[in-house]
């Protein structure tokens, strides 16, 4: 066991001013507002406009955490952001997001796992925190899933929004406070269900620009069948590993992919749905930024407090899965 708990000492979000409501997209696609909201949940997303990027959100909602924790930026020892929509290719985004704080020595790095990002990110600050090397780690999650997003295919582009939400994980002397378990997995054989080209291997031509080949690719059907079985899975492992029952579990804040999805995997396993933190209706799926966002609502709505029990689940591209347990 570990000598320190890894608490969540401060939760931040930060979201695109700009809202693509189900309407709005019906005047771009063959669409509705009924036909998305039944097959998704989803009744509009934030959409970030020029001058929002991955980073700027990201600080934003950096800031937020680091004020609600009541941490400088100078005590942070580590940045982690979980993102698959960087601010360039390189250098990380998390280096971005130190310049924007002031720092210049402060080690910080991007995580890619996709929707799973930020439970990676998180899982490896807690790591380093509960081994006490580290005393305030900034983890955060933060999309521009927009700008990959093709406003042609009906059947991706209704589900994706931008935004960033973030936490900061502070070392706590008692380990049954904080991080309690977490698990990560992955299976690159199923890669081809989500993904988006650029890179080594489709390098960008015009050629691919012409057949809209930048944009990401999402096979619904399978996606679908893929996250509840994950889903169902996760939530049972983690319950187990933590001699945990649903009772026992103030909220779960799940990856917001699909209500669906979601209302499927926890009434197959009797979770009560009151007990689910679901704000999809009005931000869709912001990736690596759903979860931190959610909890940060949560966290404001005084859904939780000290000692509370939260569960996070997540699913994505690569493909990846992961859980936590959070005691607050």
């Amino acid at each position: 066991m570990s000598n320190f708990g890894a608490i969540i000492a401060g939760t931040g979000s930060s979201l695109p001013k700009r809202i693509l409501t189900n309407d709005d997209l019906s005047k771009m696609v063959e669409t509705n507002d009924e036909w998305i909201t039944q097959r998704t949940g989803i009744k509009q997303r934030r959409v970030a406009s020029e001058g929002e990027t991955t980073a700027s959100l990201a600080t934003d909602a950096a800031r937020k955490a680091l004020d609600a924790a009541g941490v400088r930026a100078e005590d942070l020892d580590l940045i982690i952001c979980g993102t698959i929509t960087p601010e360039m290719v390189f250098p990380s985004t998390a280096c971005f997001i130190a310049k924007e704080l002031g720092l210049n020595n402060t080690p910080a790095f991007d995580m890619s796992a996709a929707c799973s990002g930020f439970l990676y990110a998180m899982d490896v600050g807690a790591s380093y925190v509960r081994s006490g090397r580290y005393r305030n780690v900034l983890v955060i999650g933060a999309e521009t899933i927009t700008r990959i997003t093709d406003y042609t295919d009906r059947g991706s582009c209704i589900l994706f929004g931008d935004g960033a939400g973030a936490v900061v994980l502070q070392r706590h002397e008692d380990p049954t406070r904080g991080w309690q378990y977490g698990s990560l997995y992955a299976d690159g054989n199923g890669w081809e269900m989500l993904y988006c080209p650029p890179g080594s291997r489709n390098p960008v031509t015009k050629e691919m620009i012409e057949k809209r080949g930048q944009y990401m690719r999402l096979q619904g059907r399978e996606v679908y069948k893929f996250a509840v079985t994950r889903f169902e899975e996760l939530i049972e492992d983690a319950l187990a590993k933590c001699n945990l029952t649903h009772d026992q579990v103030a909220l779960l804040v799940p990856h917001q992919v699909n209500q669906r999805i979601i209302d499927s995997a926890v009434s197959k396993l009797g979770f009560p749905s009151e007990k689910v933190f679901v704000n999809i209706d009005k931000y869709g799926n912001t990736s690596a930024a759903s979860i931190p966002i959610a909890l940060d609502e949560a966290m404001r709505a005084g859904r939780l407090k000290v000692g509370d029990v939260v569960l996070f689940v997540a699913f994505g591209a690569g493909l990846t899965w992961a859980n936590a347990v959070v005691r607050i």
